[in-house]
């Protein structure tokens, strides 16, 4: 489901409390932070996501917390109804990240605060992970050095393409010289994790096209990539283009030639798959320089998502904020949960999205995640070099193959029958 289409769901408490069963198992598998930051310059034209232009707010930015300039005091508002909501359970946060949006338009003083009053409310674990995203002309050397003295330890450029036509489809304003400059300042600044990210299948992006986008991006050294096909969502200004035939839609063959050829360049400089689009560098150990707060939502761990939009998941309970940012700031400031609605996962439910989320996986899926028709599809799929069977410590795991990452909806209509 795309970030700004908000599911029905059932009513939120206005106070947002969840049930004892859902506080019971926080922190089971992991707990982090997603802070949304709802603001950007410009809008790109494939862009689903829940985001907003001054000009879209208006002159004022409405309520108290929908401006840039107060925004961070609205986040951090939620962030300490979060600690009341879980109570005194003792939660270390293991990861925070920072996305949006353009989160970097907030400032470091602003980022630095939001971190630091998760850190007081919760604490932060000894290794956590706090990333923020970044658009490579959103961010100067001093700015890198602030984030990296507050307490961020990654970065994620989004670098999209080094070509000048696809970029300008894309709706990106960044020079793509820019992205090699702001990797080499973050080198300075001492991060030692960057993610670059990537979108392949743009209207008019040959495979040649390709070719130097990722070339480029290995020339920076990052430690992760991130590669998407684009996809053409309803709603935005890139959809209403294909619909009135200015640009055709991606081809799905053409698609997976740009995977395979993403996957082949990254392996060779020493970064190897380990969810079906990300990219981490370590040929025999890349744990290192994956991005553990993305493989909190992969394994069905729980965080808190601050902002006008941003859904949570704790012990079992789903629930997601108002989209507006006014909106959001209105609740804040009166003191109530900003969540929209919600739903309680049954067993059946959680057990589907871990076959969903972790098929996607190099760790793979225990195989007794799966139910007894599902069980009964695995020799099938093995048999088509769909999948792979792993036998380890812990059991038996089903892992996609090359093949089968291509095909990954396929593979997973045949387990969830």
């Amino acid at each position: 489901m795309s970030p700004s289409a908000l599911p029905p769901g059932e009513p939120a408490p206005e106070d947002g409390s969840l049930p004892a069963s859902a506080l019971a198992r926080v922190g089971e598998r992991g707990f982090g932070f997603y802070v949304h930051v709802p603001f950007c310059t410009v809008r790109c034209g494939y862009c689903d996501f829940n985001t907003y232009t001054a000009e879209e707010l208006g002159p004022a930015g409405g309520a108290p917390g929908a401006s840039r300039a107060t925004y961070a005091e609205a986040a951090i508002a939620e962030v300490r109804r979060a600690r009341q909501v879980l109570g005194d359970t003792d939660l270390p946060v293991n990861t925070v990240f920072f996305g949006g949006g353009t989160p970097t338009l907030l400032g470091p003083a602003d980022l630095g605060a939001v971190l630091a009053a998760i850190g007081a409310e919760f604490g932060l674990a000894d290794d956590v992970e706090v990333t923020t995203e970044a658009n490579p002309d959103s961010v100067a050397l001093w700015d890198l050095e602030e984030l990296r003295a507050a307490g961020f330890t990654r970065l994620s450029f989004g670098m999209q393409s080094a070509v000048d036509h696809v970029l300008r489809v894309l709706d990106r304003t960044h020079d793509p010289l820019r992205v090699p400059a702001v990797v080499d300042w973050a080198r300075q600044a001492g991060f030692e994790q960057i993610s670059l990210d990537l979108i392949y299948g743009t209207p008019g992006e040959s495979v040649a096209d390709w070719d130097v986008s990722v070339e480029a991006a290995l020339a920076c050294g990052p430690e992760h990539v991130s590669a998407y096909s684009l996809i053409v969502e309803e709603g935005t200004a890139l959809a209403r283009r294909v619909k009135r035939g200015e640009l055709p839609m991606p081809d799905e063959d053409d698609l997976a030639d740009k995977y395979l050829l993403v996957d082949d360049r990254l392996a060779a400089a020493g970064l190897e798959w380990y969810e079906v689009s990300n990219w981490a560098r370590g040929r025999d150990d890349n744990t290192a320089s994956r991005c553990r707060h993305n493989l909190l939502y992969w394994t069905g761990g729980d965080w808190w998502g601050v902002g006008p939009g941003a859904h949570s998941h704790v012990g079992g309970v789903r629930w997601w904020n108002v989209k507006h940012p006014a909106a959001y700031a209105e609740r804040i400031a009166a003191g109530r949960s900003p969540a929209h609605a919600r739903e309680v996962l049954d067993e059946e439910s959680r057990r589907v999205e871990r076959v969903l989320l972790e098929l996607r996986l190099r760790d793979g899926l225990p195989v007794e995640v799966l139910d007894e028709s599902g069980r009964a599809a695995v020799p099938d799929l093995v048999a088509r070099d769909l999948i792979t069977e792993l036998a380890t410590d812990d059991g038996h795991r089903l892992v996609p193959t090359r093949r089968g990452r291509l095909l990954a909806d396929a593979v997973v209509r045949d387990l969830l029958p």
